[in-house]
């Protein structure tokens, strides 16, 4: 019986581990809101990493969260780093941006666990309003793959985009 037992979950683990394999080797999660507000309002609050506290929705997670700033004051070179009990350790720095449209950011996140990712946000103007895009992407490890059949990264993050948009509206709108 115990033997038997033990081949299933053998059987079991093994096809968890091929069907991991068949993921895709990059990652992409993505949002967009519509903001009623020109793209020049909105930049600023991206741009600038200390305008991030009023928007961010990791930053209202953590109440013990510590973040220091460097670099440039905003714009390309600017620095983020944070670490907090639930938010994590990680690292932000806007690499390139197109005023008033498009900004990049290499994110590190150090801990719970490595990786390094972009975030891009894409600002399109429409009439009244701009539809504003951010999104993650990056590698997909093999350790990743077998997590993201557990956990759905695009749920878990993307919620948690689409919260920020949601802060971001509010104050681009006043």
């Amino acid at each position: 019986m115990f033997k038997s037992i033990a081949i299933v979950v053998l059987i079991l683990v093994g096809a968890i581990l091929i069907y991991a394999a068949t993921k895709p080797d990059t990652f992409r999660v993505q949002r967009s809101a519509s903001i009623n507000a020109p793209a020049e309002k909105i930049f600023p609050f991206i741009n600038d990493f200390r305008k991030w506290v009023d928007w961010s929705p990791w930053e209202k997670i953590d109440p013990e969260l510590k973040r220091s700033f460097g670099g440039a004051a905003s714009g390309q070179g600017a620095v983020y780093e944070w670490e907090g009990e639930k938010v994590g350790k990680g690292r932000m720095e806007i690499a390139k941006i197109a005023p008033p449209t498009n900004i990049l950011i290499d994110l590190d996140l150090l801990k719970p666990f490595e990786a390094h990712n972009i975030a891009e946000f894409t600002l399109e103007p429409g009439g009244n309003s701009t539809t504003v895009t951010w999104a993650m992407y990056g590698p997909n490890p093999y350790f990743a793959k077998v997590m993201h059949i557990f956990f759905s990264m695009d749920h878990m993050v993307g919620t948690q985009f689409e919260t920020g948009l949601a802060n971001l509206k509010t104050i681009a709108e006043r």
